[in-house]
Protein backbone atom coordinates (compact mmCIF):
# COMPACT_ATOMS: atom_id res chain seq x y z
CA UNK A 1 0.00 0.00 0.00
CA UNK A 2 1.41 3.37 -0.96
CA UNK A 3 1.38 6.32 1.38
CA UNK A 4 -1.30 8.07 -0.68
CA UNK A 5 -3.60 5.04 -0.41
CA UNK A 6 -3.49 4.88 3.40
CA UNK A 7 -6.43 6.37 5.23
CA UNK A 8 -5.56 9.45 7.22
CA UNK A 9 -7.50 10.23 10.36
CA UNK A 10 -8.07 13.62 11.95
CA UNK A 11 -5.40 14.86 14.33
CA UNK A 12 -4.92 17.69 16.81
CA UNK A 13 -7.75 20.15 17.23
CA UNK A 14 -9.94 18.54 14.55
CA UNK A 15 -9.63 15.19 16.30
CA UNK A 16 -10.45 16.72 19.68
CA UNK A 17 -13.51 18.53 18.26
CA UNK A 18 -14.73 15.32 16.64
CA UNK A 19 -14.18 13.39 19.90
CA UNK A 20 -16.07 16.03 21.89
CA UNK A 21 -18.93 15.87 19.39
CA UNK A 22 -19.00 12.06 19.54
CA UNK A 23 -18.88 12.08 23.34
CA UNK A 24 -21.70 14.65 23.56
CA UNK A 25 -23.69 12.46 21.18
CA UNK A 26 -23.06 9.47 23.44
CA UNK A 27 -23.85 11.51 26.54
CA UNK A 28 -27.19 12.56 25.05
CA UNK A 29 -28.33 8.99 24.41
CA UNK A 30 -26.97 7.78 27.73
CA UNK A 31 -28.55 10.65 29.65
CA UNK A 32 -31.97 10.05 28.09
CA UNK A 33 -31.78 6.34 28.92
CA UNK A 34 -30.25 6.86 32.36
CA UNK A 35 -32.76 9.49 33.44
CA UNK A 36 -35.71 7.51 32.11
CA UNK A 37 -34.43 4.26 33.65
CA UNK A 38 -33.60 5.84 37.00
CA UNK A 39 -36.95 7.65 37.12
CA UNK A 40 -38.92 4.50 36.25
CA UNK A 41 -36.92 2.24 38.59
CA UNK A 42 -37.01 4.69 41.47
CA UNK A 43 -40.71 5.47 41.02
CA UNK A 44 -41.54 1.76 41.00
CA UNK A 45 -39.37 1.07 44.04
CA UNK A 46 -37.16 -1.36 42.15
CA UNK A 47 -33.87 -2.62 43.54
CA UNK A 48 -30.61 -0.93 42.53
CA UNK A 49 -29.79 -3.85 40.22
CA UNK A 50 -33.18 -3.76 38.46
CA UNK A 51 -33.01 0.01 38.08
CA UNK A 52 -29.47 -0.06 36.69
CA UNK A 53 -30.30 -2.87 34.23
CA UNK A 54 -33.25 -0.84 32.93
CA UNK A 55 -31.23 2.40 32.78
CA UNK A 56 -28.35 0.72 30.91
CA UNK A 57 -30.70 -1.00 28.46
CA UNK A 58 -32.45 2.30 27.74
CA UNK A 59 -29.12 4.12 27.42
CA UNK A 60 -27.99 1.67 24.73
CA UNK A 61 -31.40 1.84 23.01
CA UNK A 62 -31.43 5.64 22.88
CA UNK A 63 -27.71 5.87 22.08
CA UNK A 64 -28.01 3.54 19.10
CA UNK A 65 -31.28 5.18 17.99
CA UNK A 66 -29.62 8.62 17.90
CA UNK A 67 -27.10 7.18 15.44
CA UNK A 68 -29.38 4.93 13.40
CA UNK A 69 -31.85 7.73 12.56
CA UNK A 70 -29.37 10.10 10.90
CA UNK A 71 -27.56 7.24 9.15
CA UNK A 72 -30.86 6.05 7.68
CA UNK A 73 -31.72 9.62 6.62
CA UNK A 74 -28.45 9.62 4.67
CA UNK A 75 -29.80 6.74 2.60
CA UNK A 76 -28.73 3.55 4.37
CA UNK A 77 -31.45 0.99 5.07
CA UNK A 78 -32.05 -0.14 8.66
CA UNK A 79 -30.24 -3.43 8.04
CA UNK A 80 -27.06 -1.49 7.11
CA UNK A 81 -27.54 1.30 9.68
CA UNK A 82 -27.61 -1.05 12.68
CA UNK A 83 -24.03 -2.34 12.22
CA UNK A 84 -22.84 1.25 11.71
CA UNK A 85 -24.44 2.26 15.02
CA UNK A 86 -22.99 -0.77 16.79
CA UNK A 87 -19.50 0.02 15.48
CA UNK A 88 -19.84 3.71 16.20
CA UNK A 89 -21.28 3.66 19.70
CA UNK A 90 -20.79 0.37 21.57
CA UNK A 91 -17.44 1.12 23.21
CA UNK A 92 -18.39 4.70 24.02
CA UNK A 93 -21.75 3.79 25.56
CA UNK A 94 -20.21 0.90 27.49
CA UNK A 95 -17.53 3.10 29.06
CA UNK A 96 -20.02 5.84 29.84
CA UNK A 97 -22.48 3.41 31.43
CA UNK A 98 -19.86 1.69 33.57
CA UNK A 99 -18.58 5.01 34.89
CA UNK A 100 -21.90 6.74 35.53
CA UNK A 101 -23.51 3.72 37.19
CA UNK A 102 -20.44 3.08 39.34
CA UNK A 103 -20.59 6.68 40.55
CA UNK A 104 -24.31 6.44 41.27
CA UNK A 105 -23.60 3.35 43.37
CA UNK A 106 -20.67 5.01 45.15
CA UNK A 107 -22.47 8.22 46.13
CA UNK A 108 -24.01 7.43 49.52
CA UNK A 109 -27.80 7.38 49.28
CA UNK A 110 -27.98 8.31 45.58
CA UNK A 111 -29.74 5.13 44.49
CA UNK A 112 -32.19 5.33 47.39
CA UNK A 113 -32.95 9.04 46.99
CA UNK A 114 -36.42 10.07 45.87
CA UNK A 115 -37.04 11.73 42.52
CA UNK A 116 -37.75 15.05 44.21
CA UNK A 117 -34.39 14.93 45.97
CA UNK A 118 -31.44 17.14 45.11
CA UNK A 119 -29.22 14.16 46.01
CA UNK A 120 -30.74 12.05 43.23
CA UNK A 121 -30.49 14.67 40.48
CA UNK A 122 -27.16 16.09 41.66
CA UNK A 123 -25.62 12.62 41.82
CA UNK A 124 -26.94 11.71 38.38
CA UNK A 125 -25.65 14.97 36.85
CA UNK A 126 -22.27 14.48 38.53
CA UNK A 127 -22.11 10.84 37.38
CA UNK A 128 -22.85 11.80 33.77
CA UNK A 129 -20.31 14.65 33.84
CA UNK A 130 -17.57 12.35 35.12
CA UNK A 131 -18.57 9.71 32.56
CA UNK A 132 -18.17 12.34 29.82
CA UNK A 133 -14.66 13.23 31.03
CA UNK A 134 -13.63 9.57 31.17
CA UNK A 135 -15.21 8.66 27.81
CA UNK A 136 -13.76 11.62 25.87
CA UNK A 137 -10.18 10.26 25.61
CA UNK A 138 -11.55 6.83 24.72
CA UNK A 139 -13.51 8.34 21.82
CA UNK A 140 -10.52 10.44 20.78
CA UNK A 141 -8.33 7.33 20.65
CA UNK A 142 -10.96 5.33 18.70
CA UNK A 143 -11.59 8.12 16.18
CA UNK A 144 -7.84 8.61 15.64
CA UNK A 145 -7.77 5.00 14.44
CA UNK A 146 -10.87 5.31 12.23
CA UNK A 147 -13.01 3.38 14.69
CA UNK A 148 -15.85 4.24 17.05
CA UNK A 149 -17.88 7.27 16.05
CA UNK A 150 -15.59 7.92 13.06
CA UNK A 151 -17.41 5.03 11.33
CA UNK A 152 -20.66 6.99 11.22
CA UNK A 153 -19.01 9.98 9.53
CA UNK A 154 -18.51 7.91 6.40
CA UNK A 155 -22.30 7.66 6.10
CA UNK A 156 -23.51 11.17 6.86
CA UNK A 157 -22.22 14.69 7.35
CA UNK A 158 -21.99 14.17 11.11
CA UNK A 159 -25.23 16.00 11.92
CA UNK A 160 -23.66 17.53 15.04
CA UNK A 161 -24.06 21.21 15.58
CA UNK A 162 -24.09 23.93 12.96
CA UNK A 163 -22.21 24.18 9.70
CA UNK A 164 -23.05 21.27 7.41
CA UNK A 165 -20.10 22.13 5.15
CA UNK A 166 -17.70 21.97 8.09
CA UNK A 167 -19.25 18.63 9.05
CA UNK A 168 -18.72 17.36 5.50
CA UNK A 169 -15.05 18.43 5.67
CA UNK A 170 -14.72 16.67 9.05
CA UNK A 171 -16.33 13.52 7.68
CA UNK A 172 -14.07 13.63 4.61
CA UNK A 173 -11.08 14.03 6.90
CA UNK A 174 -12.20 11.01 8.91
CA UNK A 175 -12.27 9.07 5.63
CA UNK A 176 -8.85 10.42 4.60
CA UNK A 177 -10.14 12.63 1.79
CA UNK A 178 -9.67 16.26 0.98
CA UNK A 179 -12.57 18.38 -0.30
CA UNK A 180 -11.66 17.44 -3.88
CA UNK A 181 -11.82 13.71 -3.08
CA UNK A 182 -8.08 13.05 -3.24
CA UNK A 183 -6.30 11.18 -0.49
CA UNK A 184 -4.13 13.15 1.95
CA UNK A 185 -0.40 12.99 1.34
Amino acid sequence: MTHSMRTQHPTGTALTRLAISATLHCLTGCAIGEVLGMVIGTALGWSDVQTIVLAVALAFLFGYSLTIGPVMRSGLPLRAAIPVALAADTVSITVMEIVDNAIMLLVPGAMDAHLDSWLFWGSLAFALAVAFVVTLPVNRWLISRGKGHAVVHAHHGSGHGKGHEADERQAAGARGEQQDGHAHH
